[in-house]
């Protein structure tokens, strides 16, 4: 467990952050205790009231049945996802309000009314029946972050079809193992994406990855380059497709536990897991939380800095925001390309209201410093949100000042979750105090809590534990495709419980700290000392943009920590700055903390979803196998 000693310097974290008076006046979940405290007491009523806010063909004839590890939600009722994201909107005045808003990194802007989009998704659907794909098929979505792979998404939801998206520029094998494992019948697949300028090859990747994938009978090319004449026989285009397509498609209607994507996550293995999420709980979770933690309300403008390869792409991309009636920016490209200063550019131009970003994008413009965002006016920007992993105390404070104009317009704050649950279990809403350091308190519906190898529950404040979620919300993964003893597994790691993998830590007021995963935890001279402290301790220096550490194996000590630091604009890596470093770590947590080894590197490597790969750089320090890489960003 993280002992007391290692986690002071945040627990005692100081300047609470509390909501500006606009923000949580106007706030939906105004009375978050007496909300959770009734999500808690009964879970099946608060949820069949947020269900009966959306279109259902049938209504359930029980809200929730659990065998564990096994459980059901909204059984026998009937609805489909996509019909919630388009179909009721049609006949309300949102019919013509802004559905999507893309943005290419080049400036391209295109935009998708309610009508718009049904229209095309629509057209898309009948195109996939007229090649024989229908419900229960699994379609393989390999596309850029262009309305065409939303589009993609909610064609296959409304026929029935289960997608899973697989991250633009993912590896040959990443992707053929993925096309294999869930057997699809089907590819959809971009000619190329860009990203920093520069082209990737994705129909290159394709053409390679359907080499020996039975299953497969369709590829559908959606193409921005390619000529015609390019593609291969018995490949289909993807406008020619829809071109030939009617804008009439009925919903097909799906039962609440039917499957709508797998989404296949990394870990330490080399073999990726496919979670499943259906089309009912996911739908009722996702958009509860859409409305109430994020709080967009229905003129505001959202933006998600996410990929619809991820989690947070699927849910608050593409279906969350959709099924809420809201209007969505999203963006291909890099957030400070081609200049430093576009993701200020993005708010002041469309008004943007509400975001959800990730600590790493934080830490990235943190690095160019508070001039570019002097440049522009961001008060419109109303709650700022993040997740991913640890957000550090100094990278809050920095965007809270910088981009949240001090609480004048915007308050900040941070959320968890995971691909598993589909959305967020810990968060600080609207109306909470922000803690630096802190992640927030459960939100409602998800019992959360901290225990120890044993299972049992730790009570005393500011002491580490396993984070573990006790009981299965409607949103939260049903299976892992073709291999349930793996999901099950986690849920009897510990008896009776879900293991999250994480370390975390609660206080007296019921604010949880996720120090970091639980393989994250350094053992230097049997004192457990998680990498998040660290690492928060090197970024609180004035001249450290972002750093990473991992444990070394000790003779002497059993682990020896060596960090990975990237330093701010203008600041070079020294002798006199290694020491600088060490010195500040040392008054920040003390000796045994302190790194043994510091090395500057210009970026350190991340996931495409922007976490830092911790694992890769010991595997490369030490000549181990990384596992499962595949997620790697280029």
């Amino acid at each position: 467990m993280v002992q007391q000693g290692q986690i002071d310097h945040l627990l005692q974290e100081a300047g609470e952050i509390p909501p500006p008076p606009h923000v949580s006046g106007q706030a939906t979940l105004s009375d978050y205790d007496g909300v959770y405290a009734r999500s808690v007491a009964d879970p099946e009523g608060f949820w069949a009231e947020a269900a009966d806010e959306l279109h259902w063909f049938r209504r359930w004839d029980d809200v929730f049945q659990w065998e564990y590890p096994n459980f059901r939600w909204f059984v026998g009722g009937q609805t489909n996802i996509a019909y919630n994201a388009l179909d009721r909107h049609l006949t309300t005045e949102r019919r013509n309000k802004a559905a999507l808003i893309w943005l290419g990194e080049d400036g391209t802007e295109q935009v998708y009314t309610y009508a718009r989009l049904a229209q095309q998704v629509n057209r898309f659907a009948n195109g996939l029946k007229s090649l024989g794909i229908g419900k229960g098929d699994r379609v393989v979505i390999y596309m850029p972050l262009t309305p065409e792979g939303a589009i993609s998404m909610l064609a296959c939801a409304r026929i029935g079809a289960i997608h899973s998206v697989v991250y633009a520029g993912f590896s040959v094998g990443s992707l053929r193992d993925r096309i294999q494992d869930a057997e699809a019948k089907a590819l959809i697949t971009g000619d190329v994406g860009y990203r920093r300028g520069n082209r990737v090859d994705l129909k290159g990747i394709a053409d390679e990855a359907v080499e020996g994938c039975d299953s497969l009978e369709r590829v559908i090319v959606f193409r921005r380059e390619l000529a015609l004449e390019d593609l291969r026989e018995g490949e289909t285009d993807f406008d020619a497709l829809m071109a030939r397509s009617g804008i009439d498609c009925p919903a097909e209607v799906m039962d609440a536990e039917d499957p709508l994507y797998i989404l296949y996550t990394s870990g330490t293995t080399g073999k990726p897991k496919g979670v499943v999420h259906v089309h009912g709980g996911y739908m009722v979770g996702t958009h509860y939380h859409f409305k109430n933690f994020w709080d967009v309300k229905d003129n505001d403008v959202f933006w998600c800095m996410s990929d619809i390869g991820w989690v947070v792409g699927h849910s608050y991309i593409v279906y969350a925001p959709l099924v809420a009636g809201a209007t969505t920016v999203f963006r291909e490209g890099a957030p400070d390309f081609p200049h430093s200063a576009v993701f200020y550019e993005v708010i002041e131009k469309y008004g943007v209201n509400v975001i959800f970003t990730a600590p790493t994008a934080v830490r990235m413009l943190m690095r160019y410093g508070e001039e570019p965002a002097s440049r522009y006016n961001l008060r419109s920007l109303r709650f700022l949100t993040c997740a991913g992993e640890p957000l550090n105390p100094e990278a809050l404070r920095w965007a809270y000042e910088h981009i949240c104009g001090s609480g004048e317009w915007a308050h900040m704050v941070d959320n968890w979750w995971q691909t598993e649950t589909g959305g967020p279990c810990l968060g600080t809403t609207a109306t909470m105090t922000t803690r630096p350091g802190r992640v927030g308190k459960p939100l409602p519906g998800a019992v959360m809590d901290i225990v120890d190898r044993e299972g049992q529950p730790i009570e005393e404040p500011d002491k580490g534990g396993f984070l573990v979620i006790r009981r299965p919300f409607p949103h939260f993964s049903r299976t892992v495709w073709g291999d349930p003893d793996r999901y099950a597994d986690t849920w009897q790691q510990i008896p009776g419980v879900y293991s999250s993998g994480d370390v975390a830590l609660r206080d007296a007021d019921g604010y949880y700290m996720v120090v970091g995963r639980a393989d994250d935890v350094l053992n230097v001279a049997g004192h457990r000392i998680g990498s998040a402290e660290v690492e928060s301790a090197l970024v609180s220096h004035p001249e450290v943009a972002e750093a990473a550490v991992i444990g070394k194996p000790d003779a002497l000590r059993g682990e020896v920590i060596k960090g990975f630091v990237t330093l701010r604009m203008g600041s070079e890596g020294s002798d006199r700055m290694i020491n600088d470093l060490q010195l500040h770590v040392r008054r920040e947590l003390g000796p045994i903390a302190v790194p043994s080894e510091i090395e500057f590197t210009p970026m350190l490597p991340k996931t495409r979803s922007g976490k830092i790969m911790r694992r890769l750089l010991k595997a490369q320090e030490l000549g181990l196998d990384p596992g499962d890489i595949t997620t790697l960003e280029e």
